[in-house]
């Protein structure tokens, strides 16, 4: 099971929960900065969401030169 592997619960439990689970809140921020980059991602680079790159080589490094345009797109607006 994935709880064997080292998995731990980085998503809060349901405010109406009788007995809420703990989670990690820096873990949980983190997932979100993630979540977020990813949907960034995906909803400015349609040759990413879509993978017309097949090669994990050729994903990894679209992926990666994506991440660097945005990086300066928010680095020049927040400048």
């Amino acid at each position: 099971m994935i709880w064997e592997q080292g998995a731990v619960d980085v998503i809060p439990s349901k405010s109406n929960r009788k007995l809420p689970k703990e989670f990690n809140a820096d873990l949980y921020e983190d997932r979100n900065k993630i979540e977020r980059f990813f949907g960034r991602l995906k909803a400015s680079f349609r040759r990413i969401a879509t993978r017309y790159k097949k090669t994990s080589q050729n994903f990894l490094e679209m992926i990666k030169l994506a991440a660097v345009r945005l990086w300066i797109q928010f680095y020049e607006s927040a400048a």
